[in-house]
């Protein structure tokens, strides 16, 4: 009974999905993922740039996750803040809210996509990470949850909103939805995914 209705209340969660533009406009989610697969595309073919993955906890491993599948299957530039060297030394000696914003200011310009990951779309670092993001000119993509007036589902080009309430199943739905697109890419642009 427990293991049906979990599985029912993400299954809820993916197929009542919301996705926003930077205008807070809702569109298809064939839509947002297709523009996220074309701007990955061009990225990698035309801008010659990088897909910056950043999320905390469960989501800092999805991040870790995905950075190495889109580098792997689709063959695009990606990195993420995953050495504990950096995230120790940038917590401690700025700040925890700078551990990817300090990344991000160094590295990403107007050839990149910067995808955050985060259940209650609120926390410090990531909604630095999105300003940072923004001021340097990267395409912002946000994965968000629980509260629907959360800071990070108003501050991409792209949001993916899941409508749940509780960690375990944003987190959940967030997984099905980052392998959704990479796997629509693959399937669009590499043969067919994996």
């Amino acid at each position: 009974m427990f293991y049906k209705e979990y599985i029912d209340d993400v299954l809820t969660g993916v197929n009542h999905l919301i996705t926003t533009d930077q205008n807070g406009n809702e569109m298809p989610i064939q839509e947002a993922l297709d523009l996220w697969n074309a701007r990955a595309k061009a990225v990698r073919d035309d801008k010659k740039g990088l897909i910056f993955f950043c999320g905390n906890g469960a989501s800092a491993t999805m991040a870790e996750h995905m950075s190495h599948d889109w580098f792997q299957n689709a063959g695009i530039n990606t990195t993420t803040c995953a050495e504990t060297a950096h995230i120790t030394a940038i917590s401690n000696d700025l700040s925890y809210e700078d551990v990817f914003s300090y990344r991000i200011n160094r590295i990403l310009s107007e050839r990149d996509i910067l995808v955050t990951i985060s259940s209650s779309g609120n926390s410090p670092n990531i909604v630095k990470a999105l300003e940072t993001g923004k001021k340097k000119g990267a395409y912002c993509i946000t994965f968000s949850g629980k509260g629907a007036d959360n800071k990070s589902r108003k501050m991409g080009d792209l949001n993916f909103y899941v409508p749940l309430d509780t960690y375990g199943l944003v987190e959940s739905a967030h997984a099905v939805i980052l392998h959704a697109a990479l796997d629509h890419f693959l399937e669009k642009y590499m043969g067919g995914k994996h």
